[in-house]
């Protein structure tokens, strides 16, 4: 069909073009900055300190340094780093070039992240010389090979150099004269990062330019964040490219502080050296700050902003951190929303309500982003919003600029996850009657520990893998310091014999530590007339344990 000429004066003759229009990408941020406050600090890492010139500089030589080495739109660039500076570079320089940044869980089985770099087509890899040893049992193990670039990084525990080349040598191939470009599109992608693996190998969520820069300014207006702020990296860039803030924090000239481990006495510690303004983190981190020891815990010299997202932090951990003199705030996302997408927006007129009124309103997952197009509770299977009754379950659905492109090479998941025009969460909540969701549960199969996703059915596999195990059923079991840990059900084959401590050390043995069941239940797995495991029965004795 052919377009026909406009009628409506507003389109006749104001067309876009070079001076009216450009990308949205997060990558005018750091330009914007390093031109306004050349000489503030951007960067603290132990005893280093980077301005905003320094900082932006490094990231057009690495983009320059890439480019030398023949890595172009489309390219994947793989990292395996803590929270140090090269991380927060490579969040600018990888797409200067055009490239696409695959940040990797640093807590990730070799397997896995063989999976994922060869899913990803990987052609670079940034690693950290901690992780020596699981990377070099995946590489082993991938058809990928990828250029790799070692991170020396002087706070690191001693690790072998793996790489062809280190990576401040790297740097000194690029030229800070550069001439980095814009994305073509801002459709076109800027980051890759996968999932846990509900269903077998993980999926690769795909953002793209226009979603990464809305999402970090949406950070901006959901926390109300000032100009300049001191922000500690206690969350890790490599979750949801730490939920955007390498970005937001830039945009706002901020200072990031890094943290190569999240632990309660450098935490605070880190507060009083740096006056630090704000910090993100899974639960499980205002937990560590409660429960710090006497030497660990430091008066704070000022109130301190944490936003929070994952399990729901018990109200009781809510209180306890707010006494300490941290202002928190509760959010909710998923990798395919770029993080948080969702916020428990407070009222000023809640301040005066009780104590435990006002955790149980802030432990709420809240309202959409300002960047977020809706956010509603459905009936799955006829899209129909249920009442905003607080009580009335169905399952959580959004859209808007903040979703993700799709999974990468998997149309049939993208199109199942797109269904209708809305992005299925799988997580499960009611609508209350001020607009506010809450989480009722989560999607079946996921559970999380720590702010980390565990796949139920990944573990499942195997504990099957084990002689003696006949059936096998995974369930979240709440706990106190890590939100939710795995607990397995299992009913051994008839005159086989095994015990709990052999098999989770079986499972330590094949996955990922954070992802072993803490508690083996030996039991009769009940069962549906059609031989189905009824989890949610497990998910109910799970609570009593």
């Amino acid at each position: 069909m052919v377009d026909q000429p406009s009628n409506n004066k507003y389109e006749q003759g104001l067309g876009k073009n070079a001076a009216n229009f450009t990308s949205l990408t997060p990558l005018s941020f750091i330009e914007r900055t390093a031109r306004v406050f050349p000489d503030r600090t951007a960067v603290v890492h132990g005893e280093t300190q980077r301005s905003w010139t320094e900082t932006y500089q490094r990231c057009i030589k690495l983009a320059s340094a890439l480019n030398r080495r023949g890595i172009n739109k489309g390219d994947t660039v793989a990292m395996m780093l803590p929270n140090v500076p090269a991380s927060l570079e490579a969040h600018f320089g990888v797409p200067m070039c055009g490239a696409v940044l695959n940040a990797l869980n640093i807590r990730l089985d070799a397997k896995t992240i063989a999976f994922i770099l060869d899913h990803g087509e990987a052609e670079v890899l940034l690693t950290d010389k901690e992780f020596a040893p699981v990377i070099n049992e995946a590489l082993s193990l991938c058809k990928a090979k990828p250029l790799v670039i070692d991170v020396d990084d002087a706070l690191a525990p001693d690790g072998e150099l793996l790489g062809e080349i280190e990576y401040e040598a790297f740097l000194a191939e690029g030229n800070a004269s550069y001439d980095w470009q814009y994305p073509e599109n801002e459709w076109d992608a800027i980051s890759l990062n996968y999932t846990s693996g509900t269903t077998g190998n993980p999926k690769g969520v795909v953002y793209h330019h226009r979603g990464a820069a809305l999402n970090s300014l949406g950070n901006i207006t959901a926390w109300a964040m000032p100009q300049r702020p001191k922000y500690l990296w206690t969350l890790p860039m490599f979750h949801c490219n730490g939920w955007c803030f390498p970005w937001t924090v830039t945009a706002l000239a901020g200072t990031h502080i890094c943290l190569r481990r999240t632990e309660p006495g450098p935490i605070y510690q880190s507060i009083i050296d740096h006056q630090v303004t704000h910090m993100c983190g899974a639960p499980i981190v205002m937990g560590m700050l409660v429960n710090a020891s006497s030497q660990e815990q430091k008066t704070l010299p000022h109130s301190v902003k944490i936003l929070t997202a994952g399990a729901a932090p018990p109200s009781a951990i809510l209180e306890q951190t707010e006494a300490l003199g941290f202002d928190v705030t509760h959010a909710y996302g998923l990798t395919e929303c770029y993080g948080p997408g969702v916020v428990s927006e407070w009222h000023p007129e809640w301040d005066e309500l009780p104590t435990a009124e006002k955790s149980a309103k802030k432990a709420r997952q809240g309202v959409p982003y300002l960047v977020m197009q809706d956010l509603t509770i459905m009936d799955p299977e006829t899209m129909q919003k249920t009442p905003a009754d607080a009580q009335t379950m169905g399952e959580v659905f959004m859209r808007g600029n903040n979703l993700m492109k799709g999974y990468l090479k998997n149309e049939t998941a993208t199109e199942k996850a797109f269904l209708g025009g809305w992005f299925h969460t799988g997580d499960l909540g009611v609508m209350h009657p001020d607009g506010y969701i809450e989480l009722k549960d989560r999607s079946k199969d996921i559970i999380i520990s720590g702010g980390e996703n565990i796949s139920t059915i990944e573990v499942e596999g195997v504990l099957y893998q084990h002689p003696a195990v006949a059936e096998a059923a995974v369930v979240a079991k709440p706990d106190e310091k890590w939100g939710e840990t795995p607990c397995a059900f299992v009913a051994l084959k008839e005159e086989a014999e095994s015990s709990e401590e052999e098999l989770i050390q079986f499972c330590r043995d094949n996955l990922a530590h954070f992802k072993c069941p803490k508690k083996i239940v030996f039991t009769e797995l009940p069962k549906t007339a059609t031989g189905k495991i009824q989890k949610f029965i497990l998910r109910e004795q799970a609570k009593t344990l």
